[in-house]
C-alpha cells in the first residue's frame, strides 16, 4: 500500500505543478488567459482574417490548405478565393508567406517562423499575451520591443488597432522591473475590442495547430460507447463461459 500510495503521489506530481506553475511562462510578467473555442466559428472565421490580412505576408501557415481551412470554417471557396487568397495563389495551395525567406533574413536578420504549431509549441496563454505586449522603444531597430519577448525581430504590425503604448518599469536592488503599460497614442481600436480581436487571432491559430482536435473528440466519443457496450457483453461472455467452472 505504501508503495502505491507514493505512485499515485508521483503520478499526480506534474499536474500539481502544471497548476501551481499556472500562466507564468511569459517572461518577466504573467501570461494572461484567454478563453479559445474551436466551436465559436465567428471566433475563428475573423481569427483567419486578421491571420491573412496581417500576418501571411510575413509568416506561413505551411501546414494548412486554404481549402481545407474554409471548409473547416464554413467558409465557401468562393468567398475564400475573394477575401483570404493573395492573387497569385490558387485554393488548394498551402499556405505560404508572400515575404521570400532570403529577404527576410536581410531585413529582420532572421526568417519568420512558420506559425502553423505556435500555439502548441508557446500555449495559447502566451500568443495572447505577446500580441498586446508591444511597446515604443526607440533603441530597437524598428521601434518596438516586446516585454514577453524581449528585443524581437518582429514590428509591431497592428500598432494602428491597439495604438502606441509605453513600459513603465520601476527599479528593485537596481534592477528594472516592468510595471505597467501606458497608452502614448490611442489606436482606432478600444482595449477591450482589441483584446477580442487578439482572442479571436489567438483561437485560430489553436485551430492551426490542430484542425482535426474536434473530429478526434466527437469520434472519441464514440469509441468509448463502442468499449463500454463491448465490456457488458465481454463480462456476459464471461459470466456464461465460466458458469459451470468451480
Amino acid at each position: 500500500m505504501k508503495h502505491l500510495a507514493l505512485i499515485l503521489m508521483l503520478a499526480g506530481f506534474p499536474a500539481a505543478a502544471l497548476a501551481a506553475g499556472g500562466h507564468k511562462s511569459c517572461g518577466p510578467v504573467e501570461c494572461d488567459p484567454v478563453k479559445t473555442d474551436l466551436n465559436d466559428q465567428a471566433s475563428l472565421q475573423r481569427g483567419a482574417r486578421i491571420f491573412v490580412n496581417y500576418c501571411l505576408s510575413c509568416h506561413s501557415a505551411g501546414y494548412m490548405r486554404y481549402n481545407r481551412m474554409g471548409q473547416d470554417l464554413g467558409i465557401s471557396e468562393e468567398l475564400v478565393k475573394e477575401n483570404l487568397l493573395f492573387a497569385a495563389d490558387k485554393v488548394g495551395d498551402l499556405m505560404k508567406a508572400v515575404m521570400p525567406a532570403e529577404d527576410a533574413k536581410k531585413w529582420f536578420g532572421i526568417a519568420p517562423p512558420d506559425l502553423t504549431l505556435i500555439a502548441r509549441a508557446r500555449k495559447p496563454a502566451w500568443v495572447y499575451t505577446y500580441m498586446r505586449s508591444f511597446y515604443r522603444d526607440n533603441k530597437s531597430p524598428s521601434g518596438w520591443n516586446n516585454i514577453v519577448f524581449p528585443h524581437v525581430a518582429m514590428p509591431h504590425v497592428l500598432y494602428e488597432w491597439q495604438g502606441h503604448q509605453r513600459a513603465v518599469f520601476k527599479s528593485e536592488d537596481g534592477v528594472p522591473v516592468f510595471e505597467k503599460f501606458e497608452i502614448e497614442r490611442p489606436g482606432t481600436m478600444s482595449k477591450e475590442k482589441y483584446d477580442e480581436a487578439m482572442r479571436d487571432l489567438t483561437n485560430f491559430l489553436v485551430y492551426l495547430g490542430e484542425p482535426a482536435k474536434l473530429e478526434r473528440y466527437r469520434i472519441g466519443v464514440f469509441v468509448i460507447l463502442f468499449l463500454l457496450v463491448f465490456l457488458v457483453f465481454a463480462y456476459l461472455l464471461k459470466k456464461e463461459y465460466w458458469k459451470d467452472v468451480h
